[in-house]
């Protein structure tokens, strides 16, 4: 049971960094909440439906293109709707918000409210003893944590990612070398809606799609972010662990109401004690 849990408790920590992480990198740079967030892990679950179900395209080429389709979603909301909003918060909080609505109204209006499903391209299961372990839920963790890895790379051994860790921290001086902020920023979007999209489309055949999907998601997303400290990247990885493994624990051995609740009163505390999270700076 308790190797059942871990296995659970991984699947959930790799999902909730890829949630985490591209909203804490546009948090990170733009100093947008962007309560849309959800709404392009939703984008890609659909964009792996159409392209599996109504075009016939392999679910494993499908999971890129998916993220692809999102992340150029991303880009064109950044330059058509928050680039004006670019150093008000509040008004690109509540741009993100309006936003969030018109992509739930527009898939609601394409592909009803109806619940669809994916085919489970990967089935069966691992046992080792008394231990079962589905495939199709070892894909999922394994391939999660795999984007996390290209991102780090993306981020500490790459000129694109120095570029963005210089913008993040001083943008004049970032412009004073030479960097150009108008083309980092749209691209820190529309990398960040990219691992939004990997999200929906490695868990598409695990769940339902549904225009309403996003909003769990972006919750999750929410959560580890304030955890961990908004803008923080390590924080965010880490606290995915941390409220993964928790969450896991507490849905196998008690319920998953109590996991969701617990989550909440952690944060509660958290920003209590720590108002900046628990590796944010102030």
């Amino acid at each position: 049971m308790l190797v059942q849990t871990l296995v659970i408790a991984a699947t959930s920590s790799a999902y909730m960094m890829l949630l985490a992480l591209g909203f804490t990198l546009i948090f990170g740079l733009m100093r947008i909440v962007n309560f849309a967030h959800g709404e392009f892990v939703m984008l890609g679950a659909y964009a792996v439906y159409v392209l599996t179900v109504v075009c016939g395209l392999n679910y494993f080429v499908a999971i890129p293109v998916a993220g692809l389709f999102a992340g150029l979603c991303g880009v064109v909301a950044e330059r058509l709707i928050f680039r004006p909003f670019l150093g008000d918060e509040l008004g690109a909080m509540i741009t993100s918000l309006a936003l969030a609505i018109i992509l739930q109204g527009a898939v609601m209006i394409i592909f009803t409210v109806d619940q669809l499903s994916v085919p489970r391209p990967i089935s069966g299961v691992l046992h080792f003893g008394s231990i079962y372990l589905p495939n199709d839920q070892l894909f999922v963790a394994g391939s999660s944590f795999l984007v996390v890895i290209a991102f780090h790379f993306l981020v500490h051994h790459t000129r694109l990612g120095l570029a963005l860790r210089a913008v993040a921290q001083d943008t004049e001086i970032a412009r004073a070398y030479g960097m150009a902020p108008s083309v980092i920023l749209p691209l820190a979007f529309g990398i960040g809606c990219i691992l939004a999209g990997l999200a929906g489309a490695l868990t598409v055949p695990l769940y339902a799609v549904n225009p309403f999907m996003g909003e769990a998601a972006l919750l999750k997303a929410f959560i580890v972010v304030v955890l961990g400290g908004l803008g923080s990247l390590p924080g965010a990885m880490i606290a995915a662990v941390v409220l993964g493994t928790t969450d896991a624990v507490i849905s196998v051995w008690f319920s998953a109401t109590m996991a969701t609740l617990v989550s909440f009163v952690l944060v509660v505390i958290i920003l209590i004690v720590k108002p900046s999270g628990l590796w944010g700076r102030a």
